[in-house]
């Protein structure tokens, strides 16, 4: 017996094909009643699907990693290079059978997430993925110079990781506000796909780069034990015969891409992010049509905050000026003590200036009383996510070296610094936290809100039911009461406003200087400032193998919160 269905419904199925049609009612509107949620159970059982198909190719991405980053275990570098050129192959097969189906399919994407995707966090990822495609270069000229007695997948992965990386901007600067209404199954675990295969890269990097500096250290405070030296990684040039011998500019090239790490290391976790909120707005309904933020634009010069910018570069410069000098006169003996100290003095001074600053929007956010905006927001929930999983490794360090300091009684100038810079830190990391989560949680105001109703408009002539009755009322009031009342809702109106102009004015200033300090504080240890390393105090406190393991596991965090809350700060920033 074939059921008959109007004509709404009939469209409605066509643009949601997952939902049957006793979900439905005559409008096509789903109805969510007594009859069993199956596009929710459906929903969840997707989700699960991809999740679990996502948990283990990450597990095994982890085993082959960690086991071909330590010697002694027979698991080369080639084997990890073979399993991420099969995830990287994989991932720009779907984006491109993606891309396609959706180019083709006339109602594969009917609503659009506006708060996914913004402008400066695409072009965030361009400029990151650019500095990743210089990275593969510069590998691959490294590893055409041992193209005689190397495997070729060195020579290959480059080009394959720069060929996924082309794919992927492309991918998510097209595709990132999409909510995708077809094949969603296959959607959401092609996306887990993308984003386990940028977190094994991500791994990958942070393996590479870790035990980098971690020879780079132990050779500096003169560490040649075997039991110290056995959990470090296999070196790169040891995988080569002895026979090997590269040119100067190999050398250089291997020197130069070391630099670039950390450029790829945030491509690899903004494509994650941005692979996550794709996931979450697979299937989901929603309207496109609500002003956001993001659009906004400084309307006037008065606008641009100039204290904060002043401020903020300026403390940029010097420190980036300082670490010049602290890289330059770190091993010499007799000034070692000296650049550590001025450079921990500079950083207690800057923790210090940024957690003022962020207590100090705090204070104006008490002031504002604009309600919290509790809306279900992919966007804004993942970055208050990443924020608190990222705030994890830096305490963790900091806890690990306050431990150290207090139990080797700090009366010395330079462990007394240690200590206060590993409070500061959780301080200032505390108080931006509370900052950027309230902000980002903060309503719009009146005029900004989506439902805003239209001003009333004259009473039209030919009416003559509205003039006779406008007639008789200015007949029966005096005429001076509408006006006085008139003009104390424009004079309240205009303080308010002038009120929120102050307000906005104020956080811009401090999201200017907070910015630019959070890119400073990831610049430092992105480019191998590690100030609780070069002290030499933890490490004769833990011992090298404890102390380098803590380090490899939290510094990445902390680096990569610097980032994102610098992105976060970006958005309060752009807020009306």
């Amino acid at each position: 017996m074939v059921q008959d269905f109007p004509k709404e419904s009939v469209t409605e199925l066509e643009m949601d094909e997952s939902v049957s049609p006793h979900q439905q009612d005559e409008s096509g509107i789903r109805v969510e009643g007594s009859a069993p949620d199956r596009f929710g159970l459906w929903k969840k059982g997707g989700r699960v699907l991809s999740v679990l198909i996502a948990t283990n190719i990450l597990l095994l991405g982890c085993s082959l990693i960690t086991s071909g980053s330590v010697a002694g275990v027979p698991i080369e570098e080639k084997d990890v290079l073979a399993f991420l050129c099969a995830l990287m192959l994989l991932s720009v097969l779907w984006m491109c059978v993606q891309m396609y189906l959706t180019s083709k399919h006339q109602n594969a994407v009917l609503f659009k997430d506006s708060h996914a995707g913004p402008i400066w966090l695409r072009g965030g990822l361009v400029i990151f993925g650019i500095c990743t495609l210089l990275l593969d270069g510069f590998k691959l000229g490294h590893n055409l110079g041992y193209m005689r007695c190397t495997s070729k997948l060195m020579i290959i992965y480059p080009v394959i990781q720069g060929v996924f990386v082309i794919v992927q901007i492309y991918f998510f600067w097209v595709s990132s506000k999409h909510c995708i209404q077809i094949h969603i199954n296959l959607m959401r675990c092609g996306l887990m796909l993308i984003l386990t295969t940028n977190l094994a890269v991500w791994m990958t990097t942070v393996t590479d780069e870790s035990s980098h500096l971690s020879r780079e250290m132990m050779e500096s405070l003169n560490y040649t034990k075997k039991d110290e030296m056995e959990f470090l990684s296999k070196d790169d040039e040891s995988s080569h015969n002895s026979s090997c011998n590269c040119n100067s500019v190999c050398i250089l090239l291997r020197k130069a891409y070391y630099y670039l790490y950390p450029f790829n290391l945030e491509f690899s976790l903004f494509a994650c992010a941005m692979s996550y909120v794709m996931w979450k707005n697979v299937g989901r309904l929603m309207d496109d049509h609500v002003p956001h933020p993001h659009h906004l634009k400084l309307r006037s010069v008065r606008e641009i905050p100039f204290m904060g910018l002043i401020c903020g570069t300026s403390m940029l410069v010097v420190g980036v000026a300082l670490f010049v000098v602290y890289e330059l006169h770190l091993k010499n003996e007799q000034l070692r003590n000296q650049v550590l100290t001025t450079f921990f003095i500079f950083h207690v001074i800057c923790l210090s200036l940024m957690s003022i600053a962020a207590l100090g929007g705090i204070i104006v956010f008490k002031f504002d009383r604009r309600q919290m905006d509790n809306r279900k927001n992919p966007s804004r929930s993942l970055d208050v996510a990443l924020l608190f999983v990222a705030t994890i490794g830096q305490y963790c360090i900091s806890y690990y070296s306050i431990v150290a300091m207090v139990a080797s009684n700090p009366r010395d100038r330079l462990k007394a610094l240690t200590l206060t810079y590993s409070l500061l830190l959780i301080v200032q990391h505390t108080i931006q936290n509370i900052f950027i989560i309230e902000g980002l949680h903060r309503q719009l105001p009146n005029d900004w809100q989506p439902q805003h109703k239209a001003p009333p408009q004259p009473p039209r002539k030919d009416s003559s039911t509205l003039d006779s009755a406008s007639h008789h009322t200015f007949q029966q009031e005096p005429s001076s009461k509408p006006r006085v009342s008139i003009t104390s809702i424009r004079a309240t109106l205009s303080t308010s406003l002038s009120t929120h102009r102050k307000r906005r004015r104020l956080l811009r200033e401090i999201c200017a200087f907070l910015l630019l300090g959070n890119i400073l504080f990831w610049i430092l240890p992105a480019f191998g400032a590690r100030l609780r390393f070069d002290n030499n105090l933890e490490v004769k406190f833990y011992g090298m193998t404890m102390w380098v393991l803590i380090n490899n596991i939290c510094l990445p965090f902390g680096i990569f919160y610097r980032m994102h809350a610098a992105a976060c700060i970006v958005e309060l920033s752009l807020q009306p």
